[in-house]
């Protein structure tokens, strides 16, 4: 996290830094990202990028966190206004599309998403610190589909937030495979959440063969 210092700037330059960073980010991988390019942009000589941050992954990692703080505080105001209107399936197709939505209104941000998910050994080290976030959130829905009678109540939500958990992230290597995010992409979550909803039992098939 960045240091004391930052925070304490005022709001209008603290601001100036962090949609530079934005910008670099989205630009170049982090690896190829430039401190000193962040700094001009941001009017603060290099010497004070070292006062607010560690160093330039201390400042990736937090410019990761707003990214993914705006989304889900994004996705979260869609679920509200659909949690009363959507039953669980529908609800849970409208997490994922409500993510498009965020993608395609906000496109600096899929690119730094898009650059971090290609570099695996960083995409492994930052998303590790969202994974309880998305567990969470996934954990509220299935109670909710529990209390409204569509799921089983013997399931377990927390073994099943991990799961839904694990095949979001899993998704992810089929949305980026042709390096863009797009509504497009609604058709693979929708096979993923078809089998989620029906499983892949051969259900027509004559019992006893």
């Amino acid at each position: 996290m960045p240091k004391d210092t930052f925070f304490n700037l005022p709001d209008e330059k603290r601001q100036r830094v962090i949609e530079a960073a934005i910008d670099e980010f989205a630009k170049r991988s982090f690896h190829d990202a430039r401190v000193t390019a962040i700094a001009e942009k941001a009017g603060i000589p290099v010497g004070s990028f070292y006062q607010y941050f560690e160093d330039k992954k201390d400042l990736f990692k937090y410019i990761i966190k707003l990214i993914a703080d705006e989304k889900i505080a994004y996705i979260n105001q869609d679920m509200i206004a659909n949690m009363q209107r959507y039953g669980f399936f529908q609800l849970l197709r409208e997490t994922y599309a409500s993510g498009f939505r965020f993608a395609k209104e906000r496109p600096q941000l899929v690119a730094i998403g898009l650059s971090l998910w290609n570099d695996k050994a960083l995409s492994h080290e930052v998303y590790g610190d969202y994974i309880e976030t998305s567990v969470g959130f996934f954990q509220r829905i299935i109670a909710k589909g529990i209390a409204d009678g569509e799921l089983d109540p013997s399931i377990d939500p927390a073994f099943v937030a991990r799961l839904l958990t694990a095949l979001t992230y899993a998704l992810a290597d089929f949305i980026y495979d042709d390096g863009k995010l797009d509504l497009d992409d609604m058709e693979i979550v929708d096979k993923m959440l078809r089998i989620i909803e029906n499983g892949i039992k051969n259900r027509t098939a004559a019992i006893g063969g």
